[in-house]
């Protein structure tokens, strides 16, 4: 008996609540539905469901299979689908949401080249710092950078950016360095509106995790607000390197407390879903993935 063949039909059973409705999902008879779990709690020697006369239900040995089952029969219709659109043409309007400033700065140069590679595929991009709802708004692939908490949504990792805190140094020559995240007390911070923690700043130092409650004179939902401000000699930043990587390396900006590390953020390509997901969106993820396989924004800090 083919394993894959009880596995769907389990699955079928388990999502349709009945075998009478896998077996509608899946095409096959009643009978042959019943035969293919009885014969795949048979070849494993688990119970995997509880069946009385009025309902089915999982057993905890059931719950686990199903979990894993259903992956490896993604996994199965993910490749299949890959293999397909390897024979396809991408084309078609291609609906991409990006946050603003990694959109201007390091999207943006991307463009053209997929546009060259895939002359078929119309681009409309859309830059906006607020989380969309991808299905809701009609996006075909968003670009998210943040701790994904969303299990909807299929991920891919693009690269990461490291969080760094920092000012100028005719700031610093004024007001001092901070040599604890306690000092940030007494300096002026420029906070950025949409850190999940907003005015609470953690770092991971020498004894662990120290979180601090900052009071931002100049606050901003925008990263290049805060950026110029501090370029502007008007305090204290918290910001990710794919922004300031260039200020760090030109000494434009100063990291402030190397010895307390900020979080780690990702980069992901995120899309609604795997299956039969279009050949211009793989495409697009697929292109995203080596163009950033070297980020260009890290700062080598080997000290």
């Amino acid at each position: 008996m083919d394993k894959a063949q009880q596995m769907q039909s389990f699955v079928a059973v388990v999502e349709a609540g009945s075998f009478v409705g896998a077996a509608t999902a899946t095409g096959l008879s009643k009978a042959a539905v019943s035969r293919h779990v009885a014969e795949l709690e048979q070849r494993l020697g688990v119970r995997l469901l509880q069946r009385t006369t009025r309902r089915l239900s999982l057993t905890d040995d059931g719950q686990v299979f199903y979990a894993r089952a259903r992956e490896i029969l993604g996994a199965i219709d993910e490749i299949e689908v890959e293999m397909h659109s390897h024979t396809r043409k991408a084309s078609g309007l291609l609906r991409i949401n990006a946050p603003l400033t990694f959109g201007v700065l390091h999207l943006a140069p991307l463009w053209g080249r997929f546009s060259q590679a895939h002359p078929e595929v119309s681009l409309d991009v859309t830059l906006v710092d607020r989380v969309v709802d991808l299905v809701e708004e009609g996006y075909d692939l968003a670009i998210r950078i943040a701790q994904l908490h969303d299990s909807a949504l299929v991920s891919r990792r693009l690269a990461s950016s490291r969080v760094v805190l920092c000012a100028s140094p005719s700031y610093l020559r004024r007001n001092g360095k901070p040599r604890q995240p306690q000092d940030l007390a007494q300096h002026s911070i420029v906070g950025y509106s949409y850190w999940a923690t907003r005015d609470d700043w953690s770092f991971t130092g020498p004894d662990g995790v120290v979180t601090v409650r900052t009071s931002p004179r100049i606050r901003a939902n925008n990263g290049d607000t805060c950026r110029a401000a501090a370029l502007a000699h008007q305090g204290i930043i918290l910001q990710p390197d794919f922004l300031i990587g260039d200020d760090l390396r030109s000494g434009a900006l100063v990291e402030l407390m190397p010895h307390f590390r900020s979080i780690e953020i990702g980069i992901y390509a995120v899309y609604p879903t795997r299956k039969h997901l279009p050949t211009k969106v793989r495409r697009m993820v697929d292109f995203l993935v080596e163009s950033f396989r070297k980020p260009p924004w890290q700062v080598d800090d080997r000290r």
